[in-house]
């Protein structure tokens, strides 16, 4: 199948500027390239599907570039904003572009990487202004989506600006690197276009360059894709573990995990088609999300934190704590309600200490009714002194109400 059509089939495709593109990516080997502006430390997972279409491009023959907006970073892009950013400084932007590199360079390992700060950092106000501001007209500028719908609440010369500077940067490298394709998320367009119609102005009207956009992802009630608990779930395993984020796709909705195989899986549409007929019969076993887990969690964080977030999950399951090394204690239970215990406390109060009882009676209660666990053994005496030798690997006592509420006492 041929990556338009395919592309099409995996819903991956909004937009594109021109029907001829799917004969370029045919017939010829396209450079194109994709950017991200480093605001901060790390992507999240709403970026990944932008990523996914870069990977299918590359596999289908065309060269990638990842770009990093150094310089378009310390403008602020108003696109899905509707107020201003608050302004990084040049060491921030720089520093975080670094990290950004790190984790594009894991999604799309072949790619060459550039960032923009190198050649913007080269203009001076009046050059910009004479040879690349005087190409664009005020009324186009207005009419963009990122622009109007900021009219109301303002928009400063800044960021109304920042459809230019990235417009410089597709004819950037257009002319030096023959990229004549720019990908991006829906939401991406009127800055996409804007780089199109300043390689026409610049480069004559016979140039030809492309724009493709994908849908931007979103939950039934139009939330973006991403978003748990009002959190973003990020790429950067310090932000979101591992294990987090293999459970991420693990909880995904029966009713969306199809769609969200489309975008994101790997695996040939007609393997995606078998395994949601099987995923349908027994959606009790979640074989599709289990499946879009393993593929995501390997390629974000690689096969040795995979098995570490399936082997969190598999005892946790089972409350076989025993089975889990320090680190995956520590991964697994990462931002679950915790505690500090210098010495000694009593199982009742820890449970209030803990929020897993909203009193000392209801703590005694829950005890009694066999609904509480120690370290994955269950507890039914309501005089039980948590100490040291409680503590797994000299640090951790796990409680647990019920089935899925846990809380975590951290000896110091």
């Amino acid at each position: 199948m041929h990556v338009f059509e395919e592309l099409k089939r995996r819903d991956s495709m909004y937009a594109v500027t021109d029907d001829a593109l799917a004969d370029a990516l045919e017939k010829n080997e396209m450079t194109f390239y994709l950017g991200i502006d480093p605001t901060g430390e790390s992507m999240h997972v709403g970026h990944l599907a932008v990523y996914m279409l870069a990977r299918r491009l590359q596999a289908a023959g065309h060269r990638p570039i990842l770009l990093v907006g150094g310089g378009t970073g310390l403008i602020g892009d108003p696109s899905g904003k509707s107020e201003e950013r608050t302004l990084l400084d040049l060491e921030e932007t720089l520093a975080y572009g670094e990290r950004i590199a790190t984790q594009i360079r894991r999604l799309v390992p072949q790619a060459q990487i550039v960032n923009n700060y190198d050649w913007l950092k080269t203009y001076d106000i009046l050059t910009f202004l004479r040879d690349i501001g005087k190409h664009f007209g005020i009324n186009a500028m207005l009419a963009k989506d990122s622009v109007r719908s900021r009219l109301e609440t303002g928009i400063s010369f800044t960021e109304f600006s920042y459809q230019i500077v990235q417009a410089l940067d597709f004819l950037h490298l257009y002319k030096t690197h023959d990229c004549t394709l720019q990908i991006g998320a829906q939401d991406q367009w009127g800055n996409i276009t804007a780089g199109l119609d300043l390689i026409r102005k610049v480069c004559g009207p016979a140039s030809k360059a492309y724009a493709m956009v994908i849908p931007l992802l979103t939950r039934p009630d139009g939330t973006k894709f991403g978003k748990t608990a009002g959190e973003a779930v990020w790429l950067d395993a310090e932000k979101t573990s591992p294990y987090a984020f293999y459970q991420f796709w693990i909880n995904q909705a029966d009713a969306d995990i199809v769609s969200l195989m489309k975008r994101f899986s790997e695996m040939p549409l007609s393997d995606i088609e078998t395994l949601a007929a099987k995923a349908e019969e027994a959606p009790h076993l979640r074989i599709a999300q289990k499946t879009l887990a393993e593929e995501m969690t390997a390629l974000v964080h690689g096969q040795k934190a995979l098995e570490q977030a399936k082997n969190i999950t598999e005892a946790l399951f089972e409350n076989a704590l025993e089975r889990l090394s320090e680190a995956e204690l520590e991964m697994g239970f990462a931002g679950v309600k915790s505690a500090t215990l210098s010495d000694s406390m009593s199982l009742v109060d820890a449970l209030v200490e803990l929020g897993l009882a909203p009193s000392k009676r209801e703590a005694r209660t829950l005890i009694a009714n066999r609904a509480i666990t120690v370290n994955g053994e269950r507890e039914t005496d309501d005089t039980c002194i948590l100490d040291a030798r409680h503590a797994l690997y000299g640090r951790f006592t796990v409680v647990r109400r019920g089935k899925k509420e846990y809380g975590v006492l951290k000896r110091r």
